[in-house]
């Protein structure tokens, strides 16, 4: 008799993003561009360094250090991980029992569901209103009255743009025992962080990613920060290295050269106002493309025609996010959003 996988993971269909060359991608919120060659003369500086025969520093010491300048906190309250989502599932992981229950919000980040199923976790979905906003007050009612024990959404909303404030977020955490955690992944793009604040709440994780505003997503590079006890069990469960040497010299490297991240964030926030000023000129023309306001690095729509404008911007090399009457493009450079907004007048001219 034959062995067989078991009932959580026999029918899971592998992750595919959308593949090919293409002359402008917008479909992953990633950075316009890359960095200058003087700071990619740095990074060649730094792993020309690196002992490739020894194991990476299992705490990631001198990148946490940079991260923790960059943001002015504390290093001690930062846990360095391979990208938010190894983060995500060790939180869900450790911090949840047997029994648990969780709660996300939609729509959300699909991967906060996905890996509460690989834990065997209960997890519940709390929808948002006709706006696609957060009812604050609602959400804390149901965390108090449904036994939930940890939250998980995104601020601002990986796929909407749309988010809560520092206060809305600081009033709900307060009214809670459920941990909460709070993935700022776009938050570089807003100022209602509560990055700076952890230490205040015993019940807060507040996750970072370099994959976005700091243009490394080669890197998997995610940072979870905390006040000190829930900070120390996270570094207590996740495994010993797993931040490797490379992704720690170069983001020690990308992190320290503070002035050029500042002024790349400021530019992409500049595009993504440029995006969206000129998708709301084609919404004021057309009754089915309705454009939301955006604090993140991408612009979210609803239409009936999304698949249609998918393919023919794809037909045209140009890809972007669809999902079902919505669709979601990042903010390229100048010349990235002069394409792509041409495409689509050119789609409703037709």
């Amino acid at each position: 008799m034959g062995y067989e996988l078991n009932r959580k993971i026999c029918d899971l269909i592998p992750y595919e993003p959308i593949s090919g060359d293409y002359s402008i991608r917008l479909d992953a919120n990633e950075s316009p561009e890359s960095f200058p060659p003087e700071i990619t003369q740095q990074i060649k500086t730094a792993v020309d360094s690196i002992c490739f025969n020894r194991y990476p520093d299992p705490y990631a010491k001198e990148l946490i250090s940079a991260f923790a300048e960059y943001y002015n906190i504390d290093p001690t309250l930062v846990t360095a991980g391979n990208g938010s989502d190894e983060l995500i599932f060790l939180i869900e992981s450790a911090f949840l029992e047997k029994g648990d229950k969780m709660l996300v919000v939609s729509p959300d980040f699909s991967m906060y569901s996905f890996y509460s199923s690989i834990c065997e976790v209960e997890c519940d979905t709390f929808y948002k209103d006709n706006t696609l906003n957060i009812d604050v007050d609602s959400l804390i009612n149901r965390i108090n009255t449904t036994n939930i024990k940890l939250l998980i959404f995104s601020n601002p909303c990986n796929p909407t743009g749309q988010g809560i404030t520092a206060q809305q977020a600081q009033r709900l955490i307060s009214s809670v025992n459920a941990l909460v955690v709070l993935d700022e992944a776009y938050m570089d793009f807003w100022d209602q962080s509560l990055i700076n604040q952890v230490n205040s709440f015993s019940n807060l994780i507040v996750l970072r990613t370099a994959s976005k505003a700091v243009g490394s997503a080669a890197l998997r590079l995610g940072f979870a920060i905390s006040n000190r006890t829930v900070s120390d069990a996270i570094k207590a469960v996740k495994s010993p290295y797993n931040v490797n040497s490379i992704s720690q010299a170069i983001g020690t490297i990308i992190y320290r050269n503070k002035e050029y991240l500042t002024s790349r964030q400021k530019m992409i926030v500049r595009n993504k106002e440029k995006l969206y000023n000129e998708l709301v000129k084609i919404s004021e023309k057309q009754v089915d493309f309705i454009v939301y306001k955006s604090f993140a690095n991408f612009i979210f729509i609803k239409t009936p025609y999304g698949k249609e404008i998918f393919d023919y911007l794809r037909d045209n090399s140009i890809v972007i996010r669809h999902m079902g009457e919505y669709i979601r493009i990042t903010a390229g450079t100048d010349y990235e959003i002069d394409r792509v907004v041409c495409c689509i007048r050119e789609f409703f001219s037709r």
